[in-house]
């Protein structure tokens, strides 16, 4: 009887697995990169003046600052990262 369930439950983990990623996946595939341009303006706005942009004062910045360390390094590469327009698109 244990064995006869254990099937059901990895057909029914399966079957939700195959719904999930037929209604949901891409949904959060857009969040996630809805997420990563808003955190990267977010940097831009207050950490601009690393290249060149100062936005806002330094004080706010530094108050921001513990917060953003993990992610400069990557938002340095991505700012200088050569794109094409269509890329936005697609």
């Amino acid at each position: 009887m244990s064995n006869w369930r254990d099937k059901l439950q990895a057909v029914r983990k399966m079957l939700a697995e195959v719904l999930y990623g037929m209604a949901l996946h891409e949904i959060e595939r857009s969040h996630r990169r809805m997420r990563g341009s808003l955190e990267h303006v977010f940097i831009l706005i207050t950490f601009g003046d690393m290249v060149g942009l100062p936005i806002l004062p330094p004080y706010y910045c530094m108050r921001l600052l513990p917060f953003v360390v993990p992610e400069i390094n990557g938002w340095r590469r991505r700012l200088m990262r050569e794109r094409d327009y269509l890329d936005a698109i697609f």
